[in-house]
């Protein structure tokens, strides 16, 4: 009887090993560590014979808290796995084909002990005198900042070292080829410090302090402003001999465009000297590429952008708004200028980005975001009629064109996957994937499926709502749930990948998100419907989803719900606490609380004029009545606040004002301040502080949803 025992434990032994291998690879719900193992994809460029895409992947080094990006390549037919061509440590990104295709473009920080290219020398405009950026003259190679800037570089197809081409003092932002493959447009910044600096040798009689004249002298991303301006270059790539060819103190030049013959350079600029004094009227203009007088394109008092030629290079197709906050449309001009421009497309009520000419003239493509999605369009030039190309729950992104082969790549992501490299046919038929970025990390993870609704929000009007189940649903069961706003309000939620979304649902929240009046992707009475409404009908529309989710899932235990969201989400959710005690917890970022000091020392000042028809001096009653921290009295919902040090859009004094008066109420809150961010700190944040700030979320959520009394916050742990 011995041997049949010990055949039973072992076989019993056997099955628990299993059992217990088994459960460790079965999927689990994702973390907010996963982030630091996300590949990121951007920037897709098709090789002129159709052959290659070139793009940009970009991963996390945990231990050095920062960002690594990389040029890799993809063969259009499958026949190779991708591989990575830039290898420097130094980050690469903006790939840009020659026209011949045989080498690629791109930019790169990474060091040059000795200067490759000749200095740069500005060129006067022979119809004004030399301004002082020209008159800085030349800009030594020797010049450059201790600080790497991004320079441009070519790599051979061929093979060997990439070849540095451009040596400018201040490095380059931006770049395009010239038709005939011999010169680059590229965009740099100067001004007259540059020249004040330069001739003082020793750092300690350069002054600190910072001098302004104009009411615009800080921006989120970029900080507070400096005297340098971005002009445009144009780069000989054999010698690398640069010559600049536009100037001036008081505006930017951007978007470079070549004409077809490579003669002349279409750009956009607000040439009316007030662009520091919150003046938005950019113009198109065309430039030759030797420098000299300007032709202005575009005639409208609003922001005209994205110039387009066509490629007899007798249009140039632009997008321009008529009056403030309009939709811009795409608008047809003479190359020649002065002469009106022309609707491009007939009842185009969408925000058009990524406009671009088919090779034959006959049609111009463009992406925008529709009811919660990202796709692209086609207008048919000569019937102005608009036809959409690609379609489903997904957003569709970066498309780049190769007219001799008739394909497309692009972007693709949805709300269970990150963005991956597709080709398709211009009609966005016989669509392939070209990459599988992820794939070994996604097999060990489960993901929420995300559900689409809608209901009826204030004014009757038709409102999207969408809605996450947590992980491992079962029937019977209650859930708390978290709802989220979006920022903006300007933007919207939709079938996107949402990291943080699958991390609540992971960790068994329901999640409720919507498109609110104010929204894009619904039309331009649609976005501006939250004119005199912040914290009016927009509050009916968010809550009326709430109602609308409690009814179509009544497993969501109603005792147990959070709000959450940043920036005008961050406002929302401010307001929301401030006007209802139904959530039991409240998690708000980078959250407007005071539209009267808000106004006054974020970078845009006065910016929120067209959404309270008028400035704070004008409506002063109005914007304190829509300012959250008026009604901190009435709040009861424990608070966790997040806020950044160096946000200059909703400026920390914000949540500082929000937090203090919390406290004086009696309320339940808490402030994190996250030191070196900006506004964006949960979209391009330092990795490590992107992923604490989600966890803060979480121990807030588990603390009063959960009723978790031995939460620990991260930065305890």
């Amino acid at each position: 009887m011995l041997f049949p025992r010990i055949f039973l434990l072992t076989l019993i032994f056997c099955f628990s090993l299993m059992s217990l291998t088994l459960a460790q690879q079965a999927p689990r719900g994702v973390t907010p560590e996963d982030y630091f193992s996300f590949e990121f994809i951007s920037d897709p460029q098709i090789s002129p014979d159709g052959k290659l895409v070139a793009y940009v992947l970009t991963k996390i080094d945990r231990a050095q808290n920062r960002r690594t990006s990389s040029v890799w390549m993809v063969a259009t037919d499958g026949s190779r796995a991708p591989w990575q061509f830039t290898t420097s440590p130094q980050t690469s990104n903006s790939p840009r084909w020659s026209p011949d295709g045989n080498s690629l473009a791109f930019l790169s920080s990474r060091p040059s002990p000795e200067p490759t290219a000749p200095p740069a020398t500005a060129s006067p405009n022979p119809t004004a005198g030399p301004t002082p950026a020209a008159a800085a003259g030349a800009i030594s190679g020797a010049a450059l900042s201790d600080q790497p800037r991004n320079q441009l570089y070519l790599l051979s197809m061929s093979g060997g070292e990439a070849r540095r081409i451009t040596n400018l003092k201040n490095g380059v932002s931006l770049f395009r080829w010239s038709p005939d493959g011999t010169r680059l447009v590229v965009v740099s910044r100067i001004g007259p410090g540059d020249s004040r600096n330069d001739s003082r040798a020793d750092s300690r009689d350069r002054s600190d302090v910072r001098h302004y004249k104009n009411t615009s002298y800080k921006f989120n991303d970029t900080g507070w402003f400096d005297d340098r301006r971005t002009h445009l270059w144009v780069v000989d790539v054999k010698s690398g001999n640069a010559q600049q060819i536009t100037e001036g103190n008081d505006w930017n030049d951007s978007d470079p465009q070549w004409s077809p013959d490579g003669k002349r350079i279409a750009f956009v600029s607000n040439r009316t000297g007030k662009e520091y004094d919150e003046n938005r009227n950019t113009d198109v203009w065309v430039i030759s590429a030797e420098g000299g007088k300007l032709t202005k394109i575009s005639d409208h008092d609003e922001a005209d952008n994205q110039p387009r030629w066509s490629p007899d290079g007798k249009w140039i197709a632009f997008t321009g708004e008529v009056h403030d906050r309009d939709h811009p449309k795409i608008w047809l001009a003479p190359a020649t200028g002065a002469v009106p421009s022309i609707l491009a497309a007939n009842g185009l009520d969408l925000i058009p980005g990524g406009l671009e000419w088919s090779d034959d003239g006959k049609s111009l493509y463009f992406e925008t975001g529709v009811k919660g999605e990202n796709h692209l369009f086609r207008v048919d030039v000569p019937t102005k009629s608009i036809a959409q190309v690609t379609f489903g729950m997904r957003a569709v992104r970066s498309v780049d064109f190769n007219w001799p082969t008739r394909t497309m790549v692009y972007l693709v992501n949805d709300f269970k996957h990150l963005d991956d490299l597709f080709i398709a046919d211009l009609n966005g038929k016989g669509e392939r994937k070209l990459t599988n970025l992820n794939e070994a990390l996604w097999k060990q993870l489960r993901f929420a499926e995300v559900e689409r609704f809608s209901y009826k929000g204030a004014d009757d009007w038709d409102i999207d709502g969408f809605f996450v189940k947590p992980i491992d649903w079962q029937a019977g069961k209650k859930y708390p749930m978290i709802l989220s706003v979006h920022g903006g309000p300007a933007g919207q939620y939709g079938v996107d990948w949402y990291h943080e979304f699958q991390v609540y649902a992971a960790r068994g929240y329901a999640v409720l998100f919507t498109n609110p009046r104010g929204s894009t992707g619904y039309g331009q009475k649609f976005e501006r419907g939250i004119v005199n409404e912040w914290g009016g009908k927009d509050f009916i529309d968010i809550m009326n989803g709430v109602d609308a989710a409690l009814k179509r899932y009544p497993w969501i235990d109603q005792k147990r719900m959070g709000v959450t969201g940043g920036s005008y989400g961050g406002f929302m959710t401010n307001w929301i606490v401030g006007h209802t005690d139904r959530f039991k917890a409240a998690v708000t970022l980078r959250s407007v609380s005071n539209f009267i000091s808000d106004d006054g020392t974020r970078d845009g000042a006065y910016g929120h004029a067209p959404d309270f028809g008028g400035d704070i001096f004008q409506k002063f009653d109005l914007y304190w009545d829509r300012s959250p921290v008026k009604y901190a009295r009435n709040v009861k919902t424990p608070t966790l606040i997040l806020h950044s040090d160096n946000d200059y859009r909703v400026p920390i004094e914000q949540g500082e004002q929000w937090f203090r008066a919390l406290k004086h109420f009696g309320v339940t809150t808490e402030i994190v301040f996250f030191p070196r961010e900006n506004h964006n700190l949960t979209r391009t944040g330092e990795p490590k502080h992107l992923v604490e700030s989600l966890n803060w979320q979480l121990y807030w959520f588990d603390r009063f949803l959960n009723g978790n009394s031995g939460a620990v916050p991260p930065d305890a742990k």
